[in-house]
């Protein structure tokens, strides 16, 4: 079976994850510090933070930002839902602008047509590893004096050209924060896990501080117990010492995590390299095949330098008179897995109930939806895997057309 994603673990990553499991630390210890490091530099940013899942990078950036009740945040539709549902855990109000129809990422004219006053923050999801238009987007929204929050969960490891230069996703002037995920069908894997990257000294320590439920143990910042906090005269801070500033939560990482993240690392060029030519041999072999639109690159100078997480088509089902459902069964019977993303999220019945959002809000992100497919895609496929995707899809496209012209 050859599934639309999944990791490549060789026995590098396998003796860097048992080296933990035979040392003193198997949470909050060196391996934890050792990937931020290493993280950090990979993308050139100041601060990195390792944390649990994507989604808990993403709620705190949100906090980190003071984003909360009364403000408005807005996002992608074309996105997997924590993008959009950070925001509502803070108590702010989700909000949605539609995408362009060449990266499938949010679009800054749409975005600037739909601002509303309210608007505080800006959550641009780098669809398909794609990096979104982020110096257009940057400049709008800071304009209006709002936080920009690149989800880059599709994208680690990509850059993009702008003016002539080549700038990594992560630590780019365009963005205040940006948000990693290790989910195993993800360019590099943790497991689970995920890193806030920023080179704001404020985003970076409130993060850390939120990351492990608001307590510090740096003497620095320490405010001291007196006689009437502890009931006694006894003030002493020793070594077991500790303060909680703040009401954080519980979204630490594992040095078993970031033994894998470590090595994953390590091999992150040479998975996106692959990454590419899978793509490339995709694009060559759908190339004029009727009904099918292939990805494109907004900027064709970012061909080398996009990680793609994911490879979807667009395909008109109705004129090759055949539903997507029905496709993806008979791929399904030839040990092809697919996969359609994404629904879009403002038409999720718990948007739809707490915000009134409806279909025609989003037109371009709501016509992806309803001929998105994607397909295969990750380092250890070879290529004939490649080949034997791609023509099983024409395959059984061309049969339906046909016997359809015949009837």
């Amino acid at each position: 079976m050859l599934p639309y994603g999944h990791q490549s673990i060789d026995q590098q990553d396998i003796d860097a994850v048992v080296e933990v499991l035979k040392s003193d630390w198997l949470t909050t210890g060196p391996a934890v510090e050792q990937f931020e490091t290493q993280f950090a530099n990979h993308v050139g940013c100041k601060h990195a933070i390792a944390v649990s899942n994507g989604t808990a990078a993403l709620h705190l950036a949100m906090l980190a930002a003071d984003i909360g009740a009364g403000q408005r945040v807005i996002t992608s539709p074309n996105t997997f839902v924590a993008s959009a549902n950070a925001a509502a855990f803070v108590g702010a109000l989700p909000d949605f602008s539609d995408i362009d129809p060449v990266s499938y990422n949010l679009c800054p004219q749409a975005l600037q047509a739909n601002w509303q006053p309210d608007t505080s923050a800006v959550v641009a999801v780098d669809y398909a590893g794609q990096s979104a238009e982020m110096p257009a987007i940057a400049e709008f929204a800071r304009s209006q004096n709002a936080v920009v929050i690149e989800d880059a969960c599709h994208a680690t490891g990509g850059q993009f050209e702008h003016d002539g230069n080549i700038f990594d996703i992560g630590s780019h002037p365009w963005a205040d924060m940006t948000i990693f995920s290790f989910h195993p069908v993800k360019t590099m894997t943790t497991g689970e896990g995920g890193m806030l990257t920023t080179n704001n000294d404020e985003f970076a320590a409130k993060a850390r501080l939120l990351r492990s439920h608001g307590i510090t143990r740096d003497p620095n910042r320490f405010q001291g117990l007196t006689s009437a906090t502890v009931g006694h005269s006894d003030s002493e801070i020793g070594p077991w010492y500790y303060e909680m500033h703040s009401l954080g939560y519980n979204y630490r990482i594992t040095d078993l995590q970031c033994a894998l993240g470590i090595s994953q690392l390590n091999r992150l060029r040479s998975f996106i390299q692959r990454r590419q030519e899978i793509v490339e041999i995709y694009n060559e072999l759908f190339a004029d095949t009727e009904h099918i639109v292939t990805p494109k690159l907004r900027n064709p100078r970012d061909r080398e330098l996009t990680s793609w997480h994911l490879y979807t088509l667009q395909i008109d089902f109705a004129a090759a008179g055949i539903q997507r459902t029905e496709i993806m069964q008979r791929l399904g019977q030839k040990g092809i897995g697919t996969q359609v993303l994404y629904i879009p999220v403002h038409l999720q019945p718990w948007y739809r109930e707490n915000y009134g959002y409806a279909h025609g809000k989003c037109p371009v992100a709501e016509k992806f939806y309803t001929r998105s497919l994607s397909l295969p895609l990750f380092p250890t496929m070879e290529n004939n895997d490649v080949e034997y995707v791609a023509e099983k899809v024409k395959i059984h496209l061309n049969q339906t057309a046909t016997s359809t012209l015949v009837a």
